[in-house]
């Protein structure tokens, strides 16, 4: 029984001092940001650069009839040269307008192309669906960009700007919460976001790090995806994979943070819990995939090594708090924990709240400061509420990954969220070019 008792007490104390360290990292985060704020920012060089490659766009749609039509009539104000543009549609076994609207476009643009993917080909994830557009693709640079996603005029210069540097292999925009208004829920995600971009992948770019690829409102360079073979079909989150994937040949990613989308987010706490499921899964699946290959890389840093380290287990943070937390409870309920010591019991869920799996209380509040956003504040304490649901929707995640290991089970088709187009309503469209 004592073998048993110091077995939990031992567990209790690493999940501190693991969670202790995110608590570090935070702090480093947001006092760098801070140092930065009051600096000029960088001229927009961009605007008179030489540099001007070939870019392909591609937008991977299953089912985004809501929303597919205000994003590629943003894509046609796009202030880069036409000439230098194509914009891949992929229209993925869809069964709405999503077709449709497609055709229409790419019939009326000359630099706009529609890929149809039906079944049995089709349908089956995103990453099949990207692999597809970038085998179409002919630009040096690929960006991608979600369906419901709204990026500004000027996006794709603010982007291919970073790739002037050979050693540049992703560059990562930030996304922007369009329809906040809309739910509590809503409020936020546009909190996360906010501590997410403003503070965290800032101050990763700011310190060289590794900033996150996240997907949607950025790119890469062509040649290194062919390299790889394309993107892994058979992990969740394509994206996450990639980054690491470009770091372990050599490259680095840049944050953006002036290449603003603005997007939709979810409303409700059912496709909050499907969308957090499979950011999840899939962050835990790419985790056993690349931490022992970023431990041993020849081309990382050790700071480098150490962030990877920290970002590839981060949706395990909750999952350990839970279970410290249930330890600890056990450990007072058969009176091994004297009940002046039953505090305990709630530190690891204290410094889950402030390290937590998304953005910690202190760098969300700093992240509505710079942007001007003090209205928000009042909403923070309620994040709380937000990490105590994370945690049930990492260990469900926890569970199924490892379960899918052991019994060879894996998730393939789209988990998409579904668009309703309530975070285009307020983007203004007000030039075309054909």
């Amino acid at each position: 029984v004592k073998l048993i008792v110091v077995f939990f007490q031992l567990f209790s104390f690493l999940v501190i001092c693991f969670l202790s360290a995110y608590l570090v990292r935070h702090y480093i985060f947001t006092l760098v940001v801070l140092k930065h704020a009051k600096k000029p920012l960088p001229t927009e060089l961009h605007k008179t650069s030489p540099y001007v490659p070939m870019v392909s766009i591609l937008v991977p749609a299953h089912n985004e009839g809501q929303v597919l039509e205000k994003l590629l009539q943003s894509l046609t104000c796009l202030t880069y040269p036409k000439n230098k543009l194509e914009v891949i549609i992929i229209n993925d076994a869809s069964n709405d307008q999503t077709q449709h609207i497609a055709d229409n476009f790419s019939s009326n643009y000359s630099y706009m192309y529609a890929l149809h993917r039906f079944p049995p080909i089709g349908g089956v994830g995103k990453a099949a669906a990207l692999n597809d557009g970038l085998n179409y693709s002919i630009g040096e640079i690929v960006l991608c960009f979600d369906a419901d996603y709204l990026p500004c005029r000027d996006i794709v210069e603010k982007l291919v700007k970073e790739f002037v540097n050979p050693v540049v292999g992703a560059v990562q925009g930030r996304p922007v919460v369009q329809n906040e208004s809309q739910s509590f829920i809503t409020r936020i995600i546009t909190l996360e976001r906010i501590g997410g971009y403003r503070v965290d992948q800032e101050a990763r770019n700011l310190l060289k790090l590794i900033p996150q690829f996240g997907g949607t409102v950025g790119g890469f360079r062509r040649s290194i995806l062919f390299d790889l073979g394309g993107f892994d079909e058979k992990m969740l989150t394509e994206d996450t994979d990639l980054t690491f994937h470009i770091y372990l040949k050599g490259y680095k990613i840049r944050y953006a943070g002036d290449a603003e989308c603005y997007e939709e987010a979810v409303k409700t706490l059912k496709t909050y819990w499907r969308q957090r499921h499979r950011w999840a899964r899939g962050h835990m699946q790419v985790c056993c995939k690349h931490a022992f290959n970023v431990v041993r890389s020849k081309y990382l840093t050790k700071k480098e090594k150490i962030d990877g380290l920290l970002l590839l287990h981060i949706y395990f943070v909750p999952v350990l708090t839970l279970f410290a937390s249930v330890n600890g409870i056990i450990l007072w309920l058969f009176g091994f924990l004297p009940i002046s010591n039953a505090l305990v019991l709630f530190l690891p869920l204290t410094l889950y709240s402030i390290a937590g799996n998304f953005a910690p209380f202190f760098e969300i509040g700093i992240g509505t400061y710079l942007d001007g956003r003090k209205q928000l504040h009042w909403l923070s304490p309620l994040l709380f509420f937000a990490f105590l649901y994370n945690m049930l929707i990492c260990t469900k995640a926890f569970f199924d990954v490892f379960g899918g290991l052991l019994f060879g089970r894996a998730q393939t088709n789209w988990a998409k969220t579904e668009h309703l187009g309530y975070g285009t309503k307020y983007f203004p469209i007000t030039k075309k070019e054909k």
